[in-house]
């Protein structure tokens, strides 16, 4: 056998690939190739325990995403300072972390799976550590904002946090990808986990915030370090039981070969596939602006708003048109002839020209002095905003999955774990930079 170039063995196919075969030889197995691309293959709970995973999932990532700062500064009551430095240290090792669980991730080959051990052992260390996370102010009943007990606790709680959202969620995500190779299928599970999504995740954690109000005004007899710990046993709870479920009741069909591909043709494949090439690049220049974990939603209501009572009907609209986007998805699916991409395009810019229309009239009519108009403002366009929530989730995730499909052509390997390791690096060098925003 000749010896390969080094192109050839950066980006050349696998040896034991598809793109490898005979062509006379790949032609005899097109017909059962394509029987399985287009049978459907899951049964209701195959679709079911994914929709409650990530539901469970969302809601613990919406109190520790949105709340954690605000719970930080003025729950724990710990110096803002510190909540930065410990943000900056975790994102820090962050960047290691996700590199090293996705290459470990892709190389992983158990009786039971690829993803289903990570997805049902992940989650108990994982969710726990939230919950753990929230009964802070029980553990610490002070207002001492240097306390070195409180400091410790934290940089702890959020290191076994990362840590172990690392190992879940890459699994997680890439887990319906392994169900089946149908589309419909693998569409169906994103639809029915963004119905999820909306339901236990958005509704149930926007109950914080009103909660929280009502405590500050005295009207119910519940302190906010047992609001915050309620919530995250809660989350704790729907997380595990939910993941579990999945991990145990989901079989994965795509079958992979026994020697993953070596790493650089999963990382380098971006610069020879063009469609992975562009999901790169919007990764790219998109993951250089976060909010740094503290949600504008809280800063919104509180301090635009005038508080909860008066900001809730802002969100009235985004709520129902959350809902209503999911029966959109087949309609967009249709838009530009079934051509996900071009579809996607146009939701972005959809996004993009609604999203800054109420920020062009706010500011040339001083709108945003007037609690009412803004929330009239805000509320209308948000919701117009949020119309393809729904198409744009399912799409989105379809066309990464495709990509994945393509790349395991021409390797042999579905590269889930190391395929976003460049995008995901650019990301991850930046979250220290996210961290000090928050000064």
């Amino acid at each position: 056998m000749a010896k390969k170039s080094f192109k050839e063995q950066v980006f050349g196919a696998e040896d034991n690939s598809a793109a490898s075969i005979d062509r006379e030889k790949l032609s005899r197995f097109q017909r059962i190739a394509a029987r399985m691309y287009h049978t459907p293959q899951l049964s209701a709970k195959e679709v079911l325990w994914p929709a409650l995973a990530k539901g469970g999932r969302n809601l613990s990532d919406m109190v520790k995403d949105t709340y954690r700062v605000y719970f930080f500064v003025s729950v724990l009551r710990l110096d803002m300072v510190y909540v930065t430095l410990i943000a900056a240290l975790i994102a820090v090792y962050d960047v290691l972390n996700n590199p090293l669980m996705g290459i470990v991730y892709d190389r992983t080959r158990t009786r039971w799976g690829k993803a289903r051990p990570y997805v049902s052992l992940a989650s108990v260390v994982y969710f726990g550590s939230t919950a753990l996370l929230f009964c802070g102010r029980l553990f610490f009943d002070n207002d001492v904002t240097d306390d070195p007990g409180k400091i410790l606790f934290v940089f702890v709680i959020l290191f076994l946090q990362e840590t172990f959202s690392t190992i879940f969620a890459i699994p997680f995500d890439n887990m319906p990808s392994l169900q089946s190779p149908n589309p419909k299928d693998r569409m169906s599970v994103g639809l029915w986990q963004t119905y999820a999504h909306k339901w236990c995740g958005d509704f149930i954690a926007a109950m914080i915030l009103p909660l929280l109000n009502l405590s500050k005004e005295g009207w119910i007899p519940v302190s906010p370090g047992i609001i915050f710990a309620f919530m995250g046993f809660f989350s704790a709870a729907l997380g595990i039981s939910s993941s579990l479920a999945m991990g145990l009741g989901c079989r994965e069909r795509i079958l992979l070969q026994p020697k993953p591909a070596p790493v650089t043709k999963t990382i380098f494949y971006i610069l020879k596939n063009k469609y992975a090439l562009r999901q790169f690049l919007a990764g790219f220049l998109g993951g250089w602006w976060n909010k740094g974990g503290y949600s504008w939603d809280v800063v919104t209501q509180l301090e635009i708003f005038g508080g909860v009572v008066r900001g809730a009907p802002a969100y009235i609209p985004r709520q129902v048109m959350q809902i209503v986007s999911l029966g959109f998805v087949e309609r967009f699916k249709k838009m530009f002839h079934g051509r996900y991409a071009k579809t996607v395009v146009f939701m972005r810019m959809w996004d993009f020209i609604f999203g800054m229309t109420p920020a062009i009239i706010g500011l040339k009519t001083k709108t945003i002095g007037t609690w009412w108009k803004a929330v009239i403002l805000f509320g209308v366009f948000d919701g117009i905003v949020v119309s393809n929530d729904a198409p744009s989730t399912v799409l989105e995730n379809e066309i990464g999955r495709e990509i994945g499909d393509y790349t395991e052509y021409m390797t042999g390997e579905r590269p889930d774990g190391t395929g976003g390791l460049l995008t995901g690096f650019v990301g991850k060098l930046n979250e220290p930079l996210k961290a000090l925003w928050q000064i």
